[in-house]
Parts: C-alpha cells; sequence; structure tokens
C-alpha cells in the first residue's frame, strides 16, 4: 500500500505521554495521592473528550479522590493537565514536513479535550503542520467509534484505504481498521522507522 494521506493520533505519537515527574508534581498540587490520581485522571474520560466542561471533569474528579477542588485548584489542573501534552517530539513534526513535501496529505485525529485543543490551535506554527484537524470535542465523538474516522478522511478527501492511522492505542487502531484504513500501533518513534515506514513507501525522515 502506499497511502496518499498519513492521519497522526495527537498524544503519545505527536506529543510524548506525561512524565512520571508530571504526574507527581501534579498530585501533589491537589493533594492526591500519585496513583489514585492517575486512575482517576482517566476514569470517565470519554465524556470530556467528547466536549464535557473541564471544570464539570475535573470537580469529578475531586469528588472521587474525596478532594474539594476549587475554582483556583481546578485552573492550576487545567494549566497542568496542557503542559502534560506540550513535551512534542520534534522527529516526528519533522517527518510530517517531509510526507507534505512528498505530496501526502497529512492529518490529526485525537480524542482531545476543549481546553487541550483549544491550546493546540493557539500555538504558533502548529497547526500549519497539518492539512485537517479533527478533535473529538468539536463532533462529540471520540474513537473508536466509526463516525469519528470517517470524519477524519471524509475532511482529507479521501477514501478510507487510502489512509494509514497511527495511534497509541490498539482499540483505536482496531477501530480505524473497522472502516477500512490502514492503522498500525505507534510505540516510539525508533520502532515506527524500524518495522513500519518502508512498508508503506513512505518518504524517509530528512531531519
Amino acid at each position: 500500500m502506499n497511502p496518499k494521506a498519513v492521519i497522526l493520533d495527537f498524544g503519545g505519537v505527536i506529543c510524548f505521554p506525561p512524565s512520571e515527574a508530571q504526574w507527581r508534581e501534579a498530585a501533589a498540587f491537589c493533594g492526591a495521592n500519585r496513583e489514585a490520581f492517575e486512575t482517576a485522571f482517566w476514569e470517565r474520560r470519554d465524556g470530556y473528550d467528547a466536549g464535557e466542561d473541564a471544570r464539570v471533569y475535573w470537580k469529578n474528579i475531586g469528588r472521587r479522590l474525596d478532594l474539594p477542588f476549587g475554582d483556583e485548584t481546578i485552573d492550576g489542573l487545567i494549566e497542568r493537565e496542557i503542559q502534560f501534552w506540550s513535551r512534542f517530539d520534534d522527529r516526528v513534526l519533522g517527518w510530517i514536513g517531509d510526507l507534505r513535501a512528498a505530496g501526502l496529505r497529512t492529518g490529526i485525529l485525537s480524542n482531545c479535550p476543549r481546553t487541550i485543543g483549544e491550546a493546540l490551535k493557539s500555538l504558533p506554527g502548529f497547526v500549519g503542520h497539518f492539512d485537517k484537524i479533527t478533535f473529538s470535542y468539536e463532533l462529540g465523538v471520540v474513537k473508536p467509534e466509526a463516525a469519528i474516522y470517517q470524519r477524519a478522511v471524509g475532511d482529507l478527501e479521501i477514501k478510507p484505504g487510502d489512509a494509514l492511522f497511527l495511534d497509541d492505542r490498539p482499540a483505536n487502531v482496531e477501530g480505524a481498521r473497522a472502516v477500512g484504513l490502514a492503522a498500525e500501533i505507534f510505540t516510539t518513534w525508533e520502532d515506527f522507522l524500524l518495522h513500519h515506514h518502508r512498508e508503506y513507501g513512505l518518504p524517509a525522515p530528512t531531519r
């Protein structure tokens, strides 16, 4: 297969996941146990990614942790979550430029809350890497639901079979395959270069 477009997940592909230091600092900031904080962070995440208000999401986390989250605490947690997803892999961003130079279309397809998505859109130069960005909070639909993949390929004006999708979560990869996209699990940049990029006839990174 020689794809006409490459669609990438954001967290865990374009950016690194939160570091252990970041998890610990955020938990300490709100007075939570580190492991309990991460567990609560991921519980019922789909609603937040589908457009639920950030304050509702964080207040619910506070209830699960039996901690009173006031506005100041929530503001601080929102700021920290934005930082969670702000460590970009410049190698991946550079390769996206190589893809576009070779005539391929590029997109993001990400389960993403409004706070993160709007921060990314306002970041100078970030959106310009991509032909289309599909964020779940704008659609009210999250991966691995079929509709979000269909929207992503539709926005790129290609057929599902002409796209390669990269995601760090197996369920999301399976969801993409179920609607006809080629899809691979992305673990690390090094692993992708070793096992997949030549398989799809994609240009090699130049930086």
